[in-house]
């Protein structure tokens, strides 16, 4: 494994355990060419699948014809206005106003270890007690355009026993003369002509990352949003698919932006059916100035490639997320790789409407059953009497917090919780004294009545006076008393884009220098309190991207906690995202977005199978309800360890089937897994279904139990003889006995004529125990 270059053949050779990356230098102006992405291969020397050796050659064989080789070739980052008429990574204009860039072959190196990327999130390397980077290794390839002296260079990295490429892209204006760059995109993957599909994750508010997949045809298949933000209708994802994958077979190339703000993918299916794949910012409202000397940096790609069908994609998208990205901006934080408190959230229990005396007797009752946080959400600051007003005003309300702060999270701590509290600091209320007191501080266009969405505005995070004027005011807070959690949220997208400092020709900088501007707050926050668990949240799942998992290890999956909706929402964010990242908790019923009833049992197995939470008034649930809770809390740290590290497998899925969903969680040592099935639609006259396991060991014996009648066993039936509730428990416990595969071949029945299992809306958990 690693990176190797070929000096006589002039290729760059990239292997990971189960994938090769090719590409090369060619021609005397020394094009750097994509070869190959797929199934590892062992030779080295790939030359003869560049087709520069037959028609219509290179310029350097055939000048004559060189708008067809331009337009034709597969470059490895190509760019925009010179012949290649497909789309390209690169937009550069000159101050003269002429585009066009011809990027050659400088130099390269390669090196142990991965840098990071100023002001930007990035994965990186492990690092060894010796202080060394341990198991990544990095190539730079450097280009240059010789008229403008912009130089490029492009960044691939490996990780030790992990099908990943991370891709990313410097300039550096080395000319005499500003160059303004209009489109800068981070990774373009040229493949093969193929029948493929393209699979993304779409939705809307309360709806996010419904898994997607369209068949790929001549022309431009595109996704993005515009917003500021990654959205909840587009998530910065996107996989090229064989249209035969499966889960378990067939071949996918994954694609991961490491950002939080506008974005772009695309899949181009050219004249001879070769596809150019696309990722990066999107170009729309962007334009940066590069000064003489100066330097910009495009985020990181995560690019996966899988031969074993979207299974393996997954998997290896976890484990980057896992070992080499989350919470990277402090990787000392307690959380990182640790269980998460279980917590309960005020805001569906409550809204506006709550003081010192509602928000304790939460936490007694809350302590009682075994929760261990409580999360003060929106209201507590400012004239804060409704989402209409005080956004900006961020110190502490005494007339609804009595005696202050430190005094309220005292009272919870005594009743035996920690305190997390809520904050959207990127945002501000016309009706506020911040605004009030510093109009310009939004983001605005000159002379324009600006947008309002949930009457407020965004504050302008481009520029530092407004950061660190938030900042200040959030640091004092979260100073004031014992805080452990913040869930930083943003209600709006961007609108009305214009800053009041940035000048005339940088004005399309403020998309970007915004995302940064709020990467800088969220890495002070982390270094001045390095304990603290921050939890991402964006209206819900607007901003569930890889680019926030490096500053929180969780994101508030969708402000959508119906259990039933959450099983497609979930079902497409652990695609790609792992379950320890899923903000997901058991809300109140009937559901407050839907309207749904379902039993509180199953609202907790949808919930498991993420950071696992309550939202909900615990003093006014049913005493059903409530006496499941503490159940519920030690079913949380019972399997925590195991969906926080374990691989998952998507088994069945409601959105496909119309019936059933089920999911399973395995050990990476295979000893162990869990198995949550989801009955959501009863219908008469149905015989038992079965369920297929995955990811076990063929060859061990395991276990296979379940604490309901679900399992197709010769059970007594009640009152025949020899039956007796104890003998039937410890048969229940007990289970089947069955190799690995015979559990993944012939599977497991699923009776759900059980009266446990009747109507709508029923789970089960399924433990599967090696037990030799």
């Amino acid at each position: 494994m690693g990176i190797r270059y070929l000096e006589n053949e002039k290729l760059f050779k990239l292997d990971t355990p189960h994938s090769s990356y090719v590409c090369g230098i060619f021609d005397k102006e020394k094009f750097l060419l994509h070869l190959y992405y797929g199934a590892r291969i062992s030779d080295d020397d790939i030359r003869y699948i560049s087709r520069t050796l037959s028609y219509p050659f290179s310029p350097e064989r055939n000048n004559r014809d060189r708008g067809m080789f331009l337009d034709g070739a597969l470059f490895e980052y190509p760019t925009e206005g010179l012949g290649d008429y497909r789309q390209g990574c690169l937009d550069m204009e000159t101050e003269g106003g002429h585009s066009g860039c011809s990027l050659s072959y400088v130099n390269h190196k390669i090196y142990r270890g991965k840098p990071a990327l100023d002001g930007l999130p990035s994965t990186f390397a492990s690092i060894t007690q010796s202080g060394e980077e341990s198991d990544c290794e990095t190539l730079e390839i450097t280009l240059k355009d010789e008229l403008t002296g912009l130089i490029t260079t492009l960044f691939y990295s490996v990780f030790d026993g992990l099908d990943a490429i991370v891709r990313s892209v410097r300039f550096e204006n080395t000319g005499s003369s500003p160059l303004y760059l209009n489109k800068v995109l981070s990774a373009c993957l040229e493949l093969e002509p193929g029948k493929r599909d393209v699979i993304t994750l779409h939705g809307s508010w309360a709806r996010e990352r419904n898994i997607e997949r369209t068949r790929v045809t001549k022309g431009v298949f595109s996704i993005g949003s515009f917003k500021g933000e990654s959205s909840h209708q587009i998530n910065p994802f996107m996989a090229v698919s064989d249209r035969n994958t499966t889960q378990t077979q067939g071949q996918v190339y994954g694609f991961s932006f490491v950002y939080s703000g506008n974005f772009t993918a695309s899949v181009e299916c050219s004249q001879f059916d070769s596809l150019r794949c696309l990722m990066g910012i999107n170009p729309k409202g962007f334009r940066w100035k590069l000064d003489k000397g100066a330097v910009f940096n495009a985020p990181e790609v995560i690019m996966v490639y899988s031969g074993q069908g979207l299974e393996h994609m997954s998997h290896t998208f976890h484990d980057v997320f896992r070992e080499h990205l989350i919470s990277g901006a402090n990787l000392n934080n307690k959380y990182r790789n640790a269980p998460r408190p279980v917590l309960i959230n005020n805001w569906e229990a409550t809204y506006f409407d709550f003081d010192n005396d509602k928000l304790v007797a939460i936490a007694k009752e809350a302590a009682e059953n075994g929760i261990e946080m409580l999360v003060m959400d929106d209201g507590w600051f400012g004239n804060r009497s409704s989402d209409n007003m005080a956004l900006g005003d961020w110190y502490v309300n005494e007339d609804k917090i009595k005696g202050g702060l430190h005094k309220l999270v005292e009272d919870v701590k005594d009743a035996g919780l920690k305190f997390g509290i809520w904050i959207e600091p990127e945002m501000v209320s016309p009706d506020s004294d911040l605004y009030r007191e510093h109009p310009d501080f939004a983001i605005a266009i000159p002379g324009r009545t600006g947008t309002l969405m949930r009457n407020q505005y965004v504050l302008d995070f481009s520029r530092r006076e407004v950061v660190d004027e938030i900042y200040s005011r959030i640091h004092a807070v979260l100073s004031s008393a014992d805080i452990s959690y913040v869930k930083w949220d943003m209600n709006r997208p961007l609108s009305d884009i214009g800053s009041y400092a940035l000048e005339n020709d940088r004005q399309g900088e403020l998309f970007h220098r915004y995302v940064l501007g709020v990467y800088e707050m969220m890495g002070r926050l982390l270094k001045d309190f390095p304990d603290l668990l921050l939890a991402n949240c964006s209206g819900g799942g607007g901003r569930f991207d890889a680019g926030m998992l490096y500053f929180s290890p969780q994101i508030w999956c969708s402000d959508d906690t119906d259990a039933i909706e959450r099983l497609a929402i979930q079902e497409g964010t652990a695609m790609v995202y792992p379950l320890s990242t899923m903000g997901a908790h058991i809300s109140d019923c009937p559901n407050h977005v839907t309207g749904r009833v379902v039993p509180f049992e199953t609202r907790g197995y949808v919930a498991l199978a993420g950071t696992f939470g309550y939202e909900l008034d615990i003093t006014r649930i049913s005493q059903e309800d409530r006496d499941m809770i503490p159940g519920q809390v030690e079913m949380y740290h019972k399997y925590n360890k195991l969906i926080r590290t374990g691989d998952y497998y998507r088994l069945s899925s409601y959105r496909d089937n119309g019936t059933d969903d089920s999911w399973m969680v395995v050990s990476k040592d295979r000893s162990y897994a869990l198995v949550t099935y989801i009955k959501v639609m009863a219908r008469p006259n149905r015989r038992s279904g079965i369920i297929r396991l995955r990811g076990l060991d063929p060859e061990r014996k395991y276990s296979v139990s379940s604490d309901k009648r679900v399992l197709g066993l010769d059970y007594p039936l009640p009152g025949a003889a020899g039956y007796a509730d104890a003998d039937e428990r410890s048969m229940m416990k007990e289970g089947l006995v069955l190799h690995g595969d015979t559990l993944m071949n012939a599977g497991i029945i699923i009776n759900e004529n059980v009266p446990d299992m009747a109507g709508d809306f029923r789970g089960v958990l399924i433990d599967v125990v090696a037990i030799s």
